[in-house]
């Protein structure tokens, strides 16, 4: 009989132990964590679209479960548009241990694994085909020592294609959140982040809408400029929760273009989380 192990779960679709006897089912694609690693939950944030600020919702977060006494981290599977480091500040290069390849901290202790933090320049673009960009998000998940991480979100590229496949049957996701927009033609293609994960019968934990709205500095009022939302059709139609919806916040951005996200103060995030959390409870 093999040695129980804290923490394990027997389910190791789910199960952050490393257990020298773990089996996977036939048919089961789940990539197995370095040995020397411990991820407890891991959600996935996507998008149908860019440029609608996954990687912000991301960022944020893992900042404000960081806050809230949990160990967190990012995997940044968008390998060809890295933008994680750059939100935290993070300028120091990822080194190899015999253990693995060691995440970097951020000033808060927010573990991150990013491709720019491997390459000698972080503006070198990164010109590979489907097959490798997909092995490359595996290998962030096996050969990376994630240590004692409560939750982890994995920051993953727009669209439906290979890496967001990859990451659908390669990680043991928890659940995802979807990052929009309130346009109408962003509420279609929502739909097809929300069809694929029912497909691969991934749980949706809920939906941002980021750029929602603004406050007026001069007489405080509320603004939508893209109109209307078009999103609690598409949230009833499937039986969505609407987490938050973000504003448009010149600081905010301002404070993730000088690598400053950890000191976003965000009561819309933090509703966020507190819907998670109840959801996705260690």
């Amino acid at each position: 009989m093999s040695e129980a192990i804290e923490g394990c779960t027997h389910d190791c679709n789910s199960c952050g132990a490393s257990c020298s006897s773990r089996e996977q089912s036939p048919g089961d694609m789940t990539e197995k964590l370095n040995k020397y690693s411990s991820v407890k939950k891991v959600i996935g944030v996507v998008s149908g679209k860019g440029g609608v600020g996954k990687s912000l919702v991301t960022s944020m977060l893992a900042v404000m479960f960081n806050r809230n006494g949990y160990h967190t981290a990012i995997l940044d599977a968008d390998i060809t548009g890295p933008s994680i480091p750059k939100a935290f500040g993070i300028k120091e290069r990822a080194m190899g241990s015999e253990k693995g390849i060691i995440p970097v901290k951020t000033a808060s202790g927010i573990d991150v694994m990013s491709l720019n933090l491997l390459l000698e320049n972080e503006t070198d673009p990164v010109i590979w085909r489907g097959p490798v960009l997909a092995g490359t998000v595996k290998q962030f998940w096996t050969d990376v020592v994630w240590d004692n991480i409560d939750y982890m979100f994995v920051d993953m590229p727009p669209g439906t294609g290979d890496v967001p496949l990859t990451v659908f049957q390669s990680l043991p996701l928890d659940g995802i959140v979807i990052v929009t927009s309130p346009q109408e033609l962003v509420s279609m293609i929502v739909e097809k982040a929300v069809r694929m994960a029912q497909m691969m019968n991934i749980p949706i934990l809920g939906i941002v809408e980021n750029m929602s709205w603004f406050k007026c500095p001069d007489c405080g009022k509320k603004h939508y400029p893209f109109g209307k939302s078009k999103l609690d059709d598409v949230a009833n139609e499937y039986g969505i929760d609407i987490l938050t919806r973000l504003p448009i916040d010149p600081e905010t951005a301002q404070l993730c273009d000088n690598g400053k996200v950890e000191s976003i103060i965000s009561l819309e995030a933090e509703q966020a989380v507190s819907k998670i959390s109840a959801v996705v409870s260690l």
